[in-house]
């Protein structure tokens, strides 16, 4: 029986048009999922929208909208980004569809009536731009860090999950990592944390909001935008007809910012459901620009519509996957991007792809001294090693290694040379340098399967064709 594997993205808040953050989350999942197909994983990726709550009908009203024609074009925004960066996801699942709205009213009926969910009134500092609850420890200088904003002291008569009870269970869970949060400065913050607050009973339904999935119990209130989302990691596979089969998640990628709700809120949810826990988390850093957070005002944010149009849709993945440790901040510039994807890309691989492609044509059927060449050789235990453990930029230093070594064995070995002094050290040379290239497409698949293929066409057909342009 094969391995399953089942990671999800966030699914992204529908009040705004993607951005270079979400492309790098969901880039990194694909890559993930690409490279356990290459194991011969069965495998499934999950991404979508979070299409409910206050935001949305506020800003569904700035902008003379229903506030499902905003989330239906934010959505489809989202949809032909993935488009153009390739990524191959299984289901893009949303809050507003049919199966959704159904799975959740069965889901707060249950807890109903368990007595989990009771009748109350919450009093707390609520964040409208996070739309959550925010703890005095979170803030800094009484602002939410994330919004820069105090948050508003909010009252209102509530639906309450019981959050508390479950304490002990959710720490003893985290600390055997049977739910496993990476890297470990997460796992020690959220225990840090765990040990140091008591949980409160958390607000699950809005009374004012009407935006929202009713409660079946009580129609005056409708879903908390959280608890809505959480479950549609359960409910894109439902709606494809594969929870059976890929239930529970292996991972859920997320930013640092959600790090908390979802280390508490989401596993609690599932054990008071009676459903098999999220096997665990791995959260990725923030992209700054400048050693700063992206800011408008600042003028140094990089727009994901200008990294593709500037190094495409190859180049972009290429870039997001190799700009730094995905579990820490990484600092990018566009004058850096670009000097990267000159070196890497245009001088590093296309320069080397095309300088063996040129000998290969001097070989006749030379190309063919590379189909030795199996996947089991090409995926060696180190590269496998890393991608295992998510260190996706790590994986193509490894790559790049072999690029640099294959160009540099050009250099030294001289072929168009050999081949007018010694034509059978002149095939020798060619199949060491085949073989590289042979094990630099099964590499490279994970990460760019569009350039992967071309150069595997070219090496087939001794077709040279220029992979990638040097740009300004």
């Amino acid at each position: 029986m094969k391995e399953k594997f089942f990671i999800t993205t966030p699914v992204y808040y529908a009040n705004a048009q993607p951005h270079i953050g979400h492309a790098y989350t969901t880039v990194a999942a694909d890559v993930i999922v690409r490279f356990k197909k290459l194991l011969g994983e069965k495998t499934f990726l999950l991404t979508g929208m979070d299409e409910h709550g206050a935001k949305i009908a506020q800003k569904a009203e700035h902008e003379g909208l229903t506030p499902q024609e905003l989330v239906n074009e934010t959505s489809g925004s989202f949809q032909n980004l993935w488009e153009r960066l390739n990524v191959d996801y299984d289901v893009f699942t949303r809050t507003t569809d049919k199966e959704h709205k159904e799975f959740i009213q069965k889901a707060v009926q249950k807890l109903y009536d368990k007595g989990v969910i009771y009748k109350g009134e919450y009093e707390g500092l609520y964040c409208v731009g996070c739309e959550q609850f925010k703890t005095e420890s979170e803030l800094v200088e009484g602002k939410c860090p994330d919004h820069n904003v105090e948050p508003e002291v909010m009252r209102e008569e509530s639906y309450l999950m019981k959050m508390g009870s479950e304490q002990e269970w959710l720490m003893e869970m985290i600390k055997k990592d049977e739910f496993k949060i990476r890297p470990l400065r997460y796992k020690k913050e959220m225990l840090s944390f765990l040990e140091n607050n008591k949980l409160e009973d958390l607000s699950i339904s809005r009374k004012n909001v009407d935006w929202g999935i009713p409660l079946p119990f009580d129609e005056t209130h409708t879903v908390y935008v959280w608890f809505d989302a959480f479950l549609s990691y359960v409910t894109g596979l439902i709606k494809k007809k594969k929870f059976e089969e890929f239930w529970p998640s292996d991972v859920n990628l997320i930013g640092k910012d959600i790090l908390r709700v979802h280390s508490t809120i989401w596993p609690i949810m599932l054990r008071h459901l009676e459903m098999p826990v999220s096997r665990g988390l791995f959260v990725h850093g923030h992209i700054l620009s400048g050693g700063k957070k992206m800011s408008k005002s600042l003028g140094n944010v990089i727009g994901i519509e200008e990294m593709l149009d500037k190094f495409g849709g190859e180049g972009t993945r290429y870039l997001l996957s190799a700009v730094g440790s995905l579990g820490d901040d990484v600092d990018v510039t566009m004058e850096r991007l670009t000097e990267k994807y000159n070196a890497d890309l245009a001088n590093g691989l296309g320069n080397l792809v095309s300088r063996v492609i040129t000998l290969v044509g001097k070989l006749g059927k030379g190309a063919q001294l590379g189909n030795f060449v199996v996947k089991e050789d090409a995926l060696d235990k180190q590269f496998v090693k890393l991608m295992n453990e998510f260190e996706v930029d790590k994986a193509l230093e490894h790559i790049w290694e072999i690029v640099k070594g294959a160009n540099k064995y050009i250099e030294e070995t001289r072929p168009w040379e050999l081949i007018k002094e010694d034509e059978k050290k002149f095939k020798e040379t060619m199949k060491v340098l085949v073989r590289n290239l042979w094990q630099i497409i099964w590499l490279l698949n994970p990460f760019m399967p569009e350039t992967a293929e071309k150069i595997k066409y070219q090496l087939e057909t001794g077709k040279k064709e220029i992979l990638f342009e040097r740009i300004k």
